[in-house]
């Protein structure tokens, strides 16, 4: 076979310019060459492995199977009914709904919840929540009364408050926020509030309004490891994160924060993460000085669809316990680690811990 038998076919409804001609005269096989020609066989394929993205059909991850020690128990029973129709009629949002707790069930049994304010929609897009994504509607400047109202009927020991990403606000919510743990706390002086806010941008007068309305513990997850942000925290900063906590530390407060182990860190890096957290948490000269972060929370991530990040790893509760004996080691209070565990899972429980070591501290300082 000659090269001319390789030149480039041209149809009579597209006939050759002036310059083609000269292409073609320099470089009489096909342009560019025929590399594939050439090329040894593929000792495997991974086309199969290839995910279309289109709108009809897509081809998504599957998502693995649980293993036996992952059992949640199903919602039900007065205390769940109760809770639901309460929420229902005053039009408020649980973060247990929203994000698909596992945990939804055993909780609302006993009469805890975790309200959500500030709407069901984030302005982030965070790659392991299940919380809807979107532009948020108007800013609902009623919510702080009707949160308080409804938590008054509720009669509960203590509420978990937390909230939605508001970005698009100038102080990101935070003056909702400062309302109702106000508004909660007149209407219900008998119950803790714990709230668990968002990271505001960084912005040191958004946080301060939230402190300053002196709810009994301050929770801000730092969700995963440094080395994972960009695919599960991707509008968020680590060092940012953990300087929110160091602040509340700063002024006396009860600091509180969580992570996600199975989503592809390493346990060297989650142990590594508890090394910084203490480390850089308890660089302050606030009332107790060189006291750290308090809580830590470390629970298995479950994947809430195929869209989401897929699970890296079920990991053992023999692990778990290990995070829990090492988070101890290092200096912080609580640690509640186990496969089921999510930010808010036990909070009335860590609350009466943290009760307990700190009037135990005054005793000693008393003394």
């Amino acid at each position: 076979m000659t090269d001319r038998e390789h030149t480039i076919p041209v149809t009579p409804t597209a006939p050759r310019t002036t310059a083609t001609e000269r292409t073609l005269a320099r470089h009489p096989r096909p342009l560019g060459g025929d590399p594939m020609k050439r090329a040894a066989k593929p000792v495997f394929s991974l086309t199969s492995m290839v995910l279309n993205n289109k709108e009809e059909n897509p081809q998504q991850l599957s998502t693995k199977r649980k293993p036996k020690w992952l059992k949640a128990k199903m919602p039900g029973g007065k205390g769940y009914d109760r809770l639901k129709e309460i929420m229902g009629k005053h039009k408020l949002f649980t973060v247990c709904e929203e994000a698909g707790c596992p945990n939804m069930g055993e909780c609302w049994a006993r009469g805890v919840a975790t309200i959500m304010i500030l709407g069901d929609t984030c302005t982030r897009a965070c790659g392991f929540c299940n919380v809807k994504t979107g532009k948020p509607p108007i800013l609902d400047k009623d919510e702080p009364r009707r949160v308080a109202e409804s938590l008054a009927l509720m009669g509960l020991k203590h509420v978990v408050v937390t909230s939605v990403n508001r970005d698009e606000l100038p102080d990101g919510g935070a003056g909702i926020w400062a309302e109702t743990i106000i508004r909660t706390k007149e209407s219900c002086p008998t119950m803790s509030v714990e709230v668990l806010i968002p990271d505001f941008m960084g912005d040191a007068g958004a946080l301060q309004m939230v402190i300053d309305a002196e709810p009994h513990i301050i929770n801000h997850n730092i969700e995963t490891v440094q080395r994972m942000y960009p695919a599960v925290r991707p509008s968020a900063k680590l060092d940012r994160s953990i300087e929110l906590l160091r602040r509340v530390k700063e002024q006396g407060r009860i600091a509180k924060t969580g992570i996600m182990v199975g989503i592809g860190e390493k346990d060297d890096e989650v142990l590594a993460l508890m090394d910084e957290l203490v480390e850089l948490t308890s660089k302050h000269t606030g009332p107790n000085p060189g006291d750290p972060c308090d809580v830590l929370t470390i629970g298995q991530y479950l994947q809430p669809t195929r869209n989401h990040l897929p699970i890296d790893r079920w990991v053992h509760p023999d692990t778990f316990e290990m995070f829990h004996e090492e988070g101890l080691k290092r200096g912080l209070k609580v640690v509640e680690s186990g496969p089921m565990v999510r930010s808010s899972y036990h909070a009335d429980h860590q609350a009466n811990i943290l009760s307990t070591i700190e009037a135990e501290r005054k005793a000693r300082k008393n003394a």
